[in-house]
C-alpha cells in the first residue's frame, strides 16, 4: 500500500503589530484553502504564526505580553481555522505562543506547535526546546531577540506521533539547528518533520553573516533530513514585520537531502510536494540503519550536563 501524502507549505509574509487576530486568522484560513484546493492533506504553517514575532522588542506590560498567547487550543478566535480545515478534512501544524496557568497561580509560557489530524483531533504538541537569544535587552542592537526572557524551555521532549499514515515529529525554528533535534525523532522512527521558524537576515551577534543567513538555514534542514533519512518541511514567517527583514526559503526537502519545493517569494505563499514516505527506507536501512551502524557508546560526551 502506497504511503504518499500532499502535503502544503503555508509560508506567511509579515504579520504588523497593528494587524488584528482575526486579520491574522483570516489569511491563514485562505492558505489552507489554497492548500485544499490543490488537493493537500497536511497544510504547515509558521512558528508564532498568530502574532508578529513579540520577541524582537521589550514588552513590560504583563496584559501586552499576554496578549500574544493562547491559554487554549482551539479558542474562539481561532476557530474559524479549525472549522474550516475540518469541513475540508485538512490537517495542519500550527505554531504559537502557549501560556498555561498552573493550580498554584504560576504562569508558563511556552513557543509551542500542534498537529491537528485530517479528522479534527490534536495528535501532537511540542514546546520548543533550543531557546535562542537573550533574558535581557542587548543595547545597540537594531532589535531584541527576547525569547529566553518571554518562553521556558519546553518541557516534552522531541515527540513522534503516528499521524497521516507515517510518523510525525515537529520542532521549531533554532531547533533545526541542532543535530539532536533530528536524531532523537529518528531514533522513534520519524518520517516527516515539520517545523516553522522566524529567522532575522542579519544577527547581531554574528556581523558579516548575512549573505549566509539563507544557506545556512537549508544546510541544516537538508543535513537533517539526509542523515536521519527523513522529510522535513520548513516554513518561514518572511519579509519586513516590525522593522526586522526575516528570511523567506519555506521548502519541503526529501530523505536524501533535497529540495524538492521552495518558496518564490517573502509573502503569503503557499508551496505544494507530493511526499512518498516510503522514500526514507532506502537511508534508514542502509547508510543509517541505526542498530546496525550507530555507536552510541562513544557519544557520551554528547549527553554531558551543560557547564
Amino acid at each position: 500500500m502506497s504511503r504518499t501524502l500532499l502535503v502544503a507549505a503555508a509560508q506567511l509574509g509579515p504579520i504588523q503589530r497593528s494587524e488584528s487576530r482575526r486579520a491574522t486568522v483570516d489569511r491563514l484560513v485562505e492558505l489552507l484553502r489554497e492548500g485544499a484546493s490543490r488537493r493537500a492533506e497536511l497544510v504547515v504553517f509558521p512558528e508564532a504564526a498568530l502574532t508578529p514575532f513579540f520577541p524582537h522588542w521589550l514588552i513590560e506590560d504583563p496584559a501586552e505580553l499576554d496578549s500574544y498567547f493562547e491559554e487554549s487550543m482551539p479558542n474562539a478566535g481561532v476557530r474559524p481555522l479549525f472549522d474550516e480545515a475540518a469541513a475540508l478534512g485538512v490537517g495542519f501544524c500550527l505554531g504559537y505562543g502557549e501560556l498555561t496557568r498552573q493550580p498554584d497561580g504560576v504562569v508558563r509560557r511556552f513557543n509551542t506547535s500542534i498537529l491537528v489530524e485530517r479528522d479534527g483531533r490534536t495528535v501532537g504538541h511540542y514546546r520548543k526546546i533550543h531557546l535562542p537569544g537573550h533574558t535581557e535587552v542587548q543595547p545597540g542592537h537594531p532589535y531584541q531577540n527576547l525569547e529566553k526572557r518571554y518562553f521556558e524551555v519546553g518541557d516534552l521532549g522531541f515527540g513522534v506521533w503516528d499521524a497521516f499514515g507515517g510518523r510525525v515529529g515537529m520542532c521549531i525554528c533554532n531547533d533545526r539547528r541542532w543535530p539532536e533535534t533530528y536524531r532523537v525523532m529518528a531514533l522513534k522512527g520519524v518520517e516527516l518533520v515539520l517545523l516553522g521558524y522566524n529567522t532575522p537576515a542579519l544577527i547581531p551577534e554574528m556581523p558579516g553573516t548575512e549573505r549566509l543567513a539563507d544557506f545556512h538555514n537549508r544546510l541544516c534542514m537538508q543535513a537533517g533530513a539526509y542523515q536521519n533519512g527523513t522529510w522535513v518541511v520548513g516554513v518561514a514567517k518572511a519579509g519586513v514585520e516590525a522593522g526586522v527583514a526575516q528570511i523567506g526559503g519555506t521548502c519541503v526537502i526529501a530523505p536524501s537531502g533535497e529540495l524538492v519545493a521552495q518558496a518564490a517569494t517573502d509573502d503569503d505563499e503557499v508551496v505544494t510536494a507530493r511526499v512518498d514516505l516510503d522514500a526514507c527506507r532506502v537511508y534508514k536501512e542502509t547508510l543509517f540503519n541505526f542498530a546496525a551502524h550507530r555507536r552510541p557508546e562513544h557519544y557520551t560526551l554528547i549527553t554531558d550536563p551543560v557547564s
